[in-house]
């Protein structure tokens, strides 16, 4: 795997660009000389644990056979108050729309999270990881969900 990082202005502004031509945006606190102008990079560390437990969970649903329509993740993230700042605890929270049943959408978010999410993994030796999710019934699309769980809290 191969990233390559180049810079945009005379400040902080980055793009990162991968082999498949794909890029990312990445800019400093407007305090070191950034413009608001991407992600910054510990922002990109909490998208980047929310986008692979996702990459997981949606295979693991399928495979108990649960209808997820769609998925929505809130992840916040607690830094240390000394340099460097690592991440001390995350929190995802799954949304999820579809016909799902309670005990297999707990499984799933327990194994997405803490057994199958490399990110997840590499994380784990700083932050306290934790999950919740909610689920929300749909006719087959988002926009009408109504909620039928108190969701879980898996640590």
């Amino acid at each position: 795997m191969e990233i390559k990082l180049s810079r945009v202005n005379s400040s902080v502004h980055l793009r990162a660009h991968n082999d498949d031509g794909n890029t990312v945006e990445i800019d400093g606190a407007p305090a070191i000389g950034g413009e608001r102008a991407g992600f910054r990079p510990m922002q990109l560390v909490l998208a980047a644990i929310a986008g692979c437990a996702s990459m997981d969970l949606i295979p693991i649903l399928a495979k108990q056979r649960q209808r997820l329509d769609d998925l929505a993740i809130t992840v916040r993230g607690e830094r240390a108050d000394a340099l460097p700042a690592p991440f001390v605890a995350i929190d995802l929270h799954f949304d999820l729309y579809g016909e799902i049943d309670e005990k297999q959408a707990a499984r799933a978010v327990d194994l997405a999270v803490h057994k199958y999410c490399s990110v997840g993994e590499m994380l784990k030796a700083t932050a306290k990881v934790t999950a919740t999710y909610a689920i929300h019934a749909t006719g087959g699309s988002r926009g009408a969900h109504d909620s039928r769980g108190g969701g879980g809290s898996h640590e």
